[in-house]
């Protein structure tokens, strides 16, 4: 048995993800959501260890916490100091980051982009923006400028880049070949929904990638923007899954059957 622990977490696709996974290994395994409200991590990784869990999905606000209170964490999940999974390796309970390699996973399926010797832009100071930053320059992008609604933030996620991360303005959207969205402005519902963008759309065109983690809606309206403007879009539907079939493969051992996932995240979205 696997959780996916957040605040809230009812709307979650992830265990959807997991069990259609699970189904398709042919293993008697199941997914369920549990709501653990902000500090109340620990207990529900002391119960992880007392019901012998195999893996938790870690979801809002509890990443960092996660990572804190892991036995260790991989290389990744350290850097970040965040942890969207939490793993069973024999007596230890180890922290990982699946964010970053989802984004660039889902990133390359739905568009063929590879940010080897390319700019990027990434709007948000959060960990999934941290996640995205360091999964970028680890791909080779030759600079990525962060921007964030306080310098100090967006100077902290640019530092994970090293010499090819710097503090950025909206203005570089205009002159980069992606540009990531990772705030959740345009999500339904959410605190945010109608907040201005860290980045507006109208300085996109065609030849760019733009990027936002939200997938509820599947088409956000900055992301419609873009689209109307030229640029190649991406909604968050596919970070979400692939992300997921990582952890799947971290807590089994075993490939994840990606085309299985995709079909259940697609019929969630159309019933949820």
């Amino acid at each position: 048995m696997v959780g996916v622990i957040g605040d809230p977490v009812a709307h979650s696709l992830s265990p959807l993800l997991h069990n259609a996974a699970f189904s398709a290994l042919g293993l008697d395994w199941v997914s369920v959501g549990f709501p653990v409200p902000a500090g109340q991590v620990g207990a529900a990784v002391s119960g992880m260890r007392a019901l012998g869990l195999l893996g938790l999905s870690v979801t809002m606000p509890h990443k960092e916490a996660a990572a804190a209170l892991a036995d260790r964490c991989s290389p990744t999940a350290a850097r970040l100091g965040a942890a969207n999974c939490l793993a069973r390796e024999r007596s230890e309970i180890v922290g990982h980051n699946t964010d970053g390699q989802g984004f660039l996973d889902a990133l390359r399926r739905a568009t063929g982009f590879e940010p080897e010797g390319l700019g990027a832009v990434v709007a948000g100071a959060g960990a999934a923006a941290r996640a995205i930053v360091l999964a970028l320059v680890g791909a080779g992008a030759r600079q990525v400028a962060v921007v964030a609604r306080t310098p100090a933030r967006a100077g902290a996620v640019a530092a994970l880049a090293g010499p090819a991360g710097r503090v950025g303005v909206p203005g570089d959207a205009s002159r980069s070949d992606l540009v990531v969205d990772a705030t959740p402005v345009g999500m339904a519902g959410g605190p945010a929904e109608s907040h201005p963008p860290l980045v507006p759309a109208a300085l996109l065109g065609p030849g760019q990638v733009a990027a936002s983690l939200v997938y509820h809606p599947l088409i956000t309206p900055w992301l419609a923007t873009a689209s109307a403007r030229g640029a190649t879009t991406l909604g968050g539907l596919g970070m979400l899954v692939h992300q997921a079939a990582a952890q799947i493969t971290l807590w089994t051992g075993r490939p994840s059957p990606v085309e299985a996932m995709w079909q259940s995240a697609q019929r969630g979205m159309l019933t949820g």
